[in-house]
């Protein structure tokens, strides 16, 4: 098979095309803008173009397929000869699911919580030896890329974001799974330059449970009322719906135990979501026959996903955690779970408005009260985000007030950082630091900024 990908370079893209060299297709791709990881990974296979750029020479009738990557625009030359030869053209997800449709395909969709149920599932398919195809959104600890597809696996587990799928198809990604099994984490409006409104954005959830292959399954978490109501109102009577909750659980010496079994289960992960989470997975996993005390072994020692409640490092006093909480209401959970964990130390919580929705007034609302449960609440925006987003200017003294209560907002990452290290240097009680963003507070160095802390 011989696959050309227009925009490689990106992050799923490009983990698209190392799983089907590996798989043993004939790979090519290309793209203006190429940048590590993604470029160093490429070369190390031999699939970093030779040069950055559009070259519809490289479109030719011999090509199986291409695969459109969002990066593209409309009028893409190598887009347009394609179309023009006639050539079978897939968004990323749709060549996905051409690879995994006849396999028992595991998506798992929700406006947050994704990547770690993900994580969690492919962790004890891992350790019961259970062979899985798979498509995440993190790099996880034990694996390779982050796609892998294969001729013998006869299980897919896909990460299903609701984002577009392509430039030539404004559907949501999850909507071309076509799950056997299907797991809605929770509902939280998100992407509002997309979803305009949000009983828009729920339709997307409403329409993936009306996507399941007859015979399958639902795992909804009952715990969110707007995946309740979800459920709820579908009427499909040829699947099965189980909804799932928080488990029995314990918080002992800072470390979280379940504790509805024979012998408690100790966990290396922590917070309500993250238990929501895990139970979503028990559930999957038990679809394809694994035991309640398989998962619990395997599950015990699951890390965590990258940047999921993280820790950067730790001493007796104090921990620093980075996190991609951006959402409102995983904002809220990624905060109460520290404070669950610590109660008794002071935290001080730095959270980044990176994404189109949160850099826009209007949902800027949403955020009211997310952060009171931290001692020290800080916010950091970049105006140049705001001007590469193309959305008008934003005013702190506005973004104070959205948030409410006393928030200290930034504009400047550099003062933010000096900020949080003269808070530390001037405190001697035990104390933890959170760092939350789907972006990466303008290229601040988490390690080193970890160091600084511990140091105090």
């Amino acid at each position: 098979m011989r696959v050309h990908f227009i925009a490689i370079g990106g992050s799923a893209m490009h983990n698209l095309a190392l799983a089907l060299h590996q798989k043993g297709y004939t790979v090519t791709g290309s793209d203006d803008e190429i940048f590590d990881p993604a470029k160093t990974r490429l070369a190390n296979a031999g699939l970093l173009p030779d040069k950055e750029g559009w070259y519809p020479e490289r479109i030719t009738k011999e090509l199986d397929a291409v695969v459109l990557g969002m990066h593209a625009r409309i009028d893409n030359p190598e887009l347009l000869r394609a179309q023009e030869l006639g050539l079978k053209i897939y968004s990323y997800p749709e060549y996905l699911y051409e690879q995994s449709k006849d396999k028992l395909r595991i998506v798992v969709g929700g406006s947050h919580g994704k990547t770690t149920t993900t994580a969690m599932i492919l962790h004890v398919l891992a350790h019961c030896g259970i062979e899985a195809d798979y498509m995440v959104g993190a790099q996880l600890k034990g694996f390779d890329v982050m796609v892998r597809l294969s001729h013998t696996a006869k299980v897919m587990v896909i990460e299903g974001d609701e984002y577009l799928t392509s430039p030539i198809d404004r559907m949501p990604k999850f909507h071309l799974y076509k799950p056997n099994v299907a797991i809605i984490t929770g509902i939280e409006w998100d992407h509002i330059n997309v979803f305009p409104t949000f009983d828009i954005y729920k339709e997307q959830f409403a329409k993936y449970v009306d996507l399941i292959e007859e015979g399958g399954t639902l795992i909804y978490c009952d715990d969110d009322k707007e995946v309740h109501d979800v459920a709820l109102h579908n009427k499909r009577t040829d699947i099965a719906k189980l909804p799932y909750d928080v488990p029995e659980y314990k918080v002992t010496d800072g470390i979280t135990y379940l504790t509805g079994y024979d012998t408690p289960v100790a966990l290396n992960i922590f917070g309500r979501h993250n238990l929501l989470n895990l139970t979503a997975a028990r559930y999957a996993c038990s679809e394809i026959g694994i035991r309640d005390d398989q998962f619990n072994e395997a599950i015990s020692s699951f890390g965590g996903a990258s940047k999921r409640l993280e820790l950067v490092k730790k001493n007796d006093s104090c921990a620093v955690y980075k996190d991609f909480a951006h959402a409102p209401s995983k904002l809220r959970a990624t905060i109460h779970a520290m404070r669950e964990q610590y109660p008794d130390r002071r935290l001080v919580a730095c959270m980044e408005l990176h994404t189109f929705s949160s850099l826009t007034q209007e949902f800027l609302q949403q955020y009211r009260n997310t952060m009171n449960e931290a001692d020290v609440r800080c916010v950091y925006f970049s105006q140049h985000a705001l001007q590469l987003k193309k959305l008008p200017p934003l005013d702190p003294e506005a973004v104070r007030e959205a948030f409410g209560g006393d928030v200290k907002v930034f504009t400047d990452s550099k003062e933010m950082i000096d900020f949080v290290i003269t808070l530390f240097r001037n405190n001697d009680s035990p104390s933890n630091l959170l760092m939350m963003s789907s972006g990466n507070f303008d290229g601040i160095d988490f390690a080193i900024l970890a160091d600084e802390i511990l140091k105090q």
